[in-house]
């Protein structure tokens, strides 16, 4: 079983920049490709990001490009999404989420690849 704590979100003016943590226990993730995605209420769960176990790479949403990064620190089992130029529509709840499988097809995007998510935290971009 593995258990993840997302934090840093908040209330942000557009254009404005939020760094948001997933701290992973329970089970090391380091072999996992990690994601981030997003919700707003009567909408589907939308992919943000995703990054593969080394971290080197990376795969973004086309309406993140540019302005989110992901990373992680496998040694402290933690992955991270620094987020600049905010919006108004990036305004949801950012969950992160664990890959189902080590070495699984790249990138997964779609949300049933995932195994393991945690309960979200909420980011508000004011205009």
């Amino acid at each position: 079983q593995v258990q993840l704590v997302e934090s840093g979100g908040g209330l942000v003016q557009a254009g404005g920049s939020l760094r948001l943590s997933c701290a992973a226990s329970g089970r090391t993730i380091s072999n996992y490709a990690m994601g981030w995605f997003r919700q707003t209420p009567g909408k589907e769960r939308e992919f943000v990001a995703t990054i593969k176990w080394g971290g080197v790479l990376r795969y973004y949403a086309d309406s993140v490009k540019g302005r989110f990064t992901i990373s992680r620190d496998n040694a402290k089992d933690t992955v991270y999404l620094q987020m600049n130029s905010l919006k108004p529509e990036d305004t949801a709840v950012y969950y992160c989420a664990v890959d189902r499988t080590i070495g699984s097809s790249w990138p997964q995007a779609g949300p049933g690849s995932y195994g393991y998510w945690g309960p979200g935290t909420q980011v508000t971009v004011s205009s």
